[in-house]
């Protein structure tokens, strides 16, 4: 869909700016670090995604922003973890992906897996994906690049307040005119 490679464009901005600490919590490393004792039943994603919440929940908590970028296939498990982050503190995106466009992106060949059957409870392929009603932010990733996309999360996060007005003219063009914006 796109998801870790919005991520870490949207990482790497926030890096630039270098005024709090940012996490990116991967879906894919995750798993590999935290899950892997984890398959993907419904219960284990749930498990995943929660503990991915959690931990960034505890980001937050600390003052930094968590960047996560994971396969969250059911509502009421993402309205879980927006009540442990705080409902002011999570923003959801939506990166609005039609399958078929996965599958053609699937550079690790899991769908082609789950299509012939070795792999069971793949989401879009015999388990479902539940879109969010009301996502904060919804990505195009086959009409937009991944930096157009990350900077669209990041207009929204600096009209929300989550990103100061200072920081804002470094974000959306990438430097600094030298003008202080108060």
């Amino acid at each position: 869909a796109g998801k870790s490679t919005i991520a870490r464009v949207l990482l790497s901005r926030f890096l630039e700016m270098g005024d709090r600490p940012v996490t990116l919590l991967d879906g894919d490393i995750v798993r590999r670090h935290l899950s892997s004792e984890l398959g993907f039943s419904k219960e284990d994603r749930d498990i995943n995604i929660r503990r991915i919440g959690f931990v960034a929940a505890e980001v937050v908590r600390h003052g930094g922003t968590a960047v996560c970028a994971a396969v969250s296939p059911y509502r009421a498990t993402r309205g879980d973890v927006r009540r442990m982050t705080g409902d002011d503190q999570f923003i959801e995106v939506f990166v609005d992906t039609p399958l078929e466009v996965c599958e053609q992106r699937d550079h690790k060949g899991l769908y082609a897996k789950a299509r012939r059957g070795e792999i069971k409870g793949f989401t879009g392929i015999d388990d479902p994906y539940e879109a969010p009603l009301h996502p904060e932010i919804r990505l195009d990733t086959v009409n937009h690049s991944a930096e157009e996309n990350a900077r669209m999360i990041l207009n929204y996060l600096i009209e929300q307040g989550f990103v100061r007005t200072a920081e804002r003219e470094v974000l959306v063009t990438g430097r600094k005119s030298g003008k202080a914006d108060g």
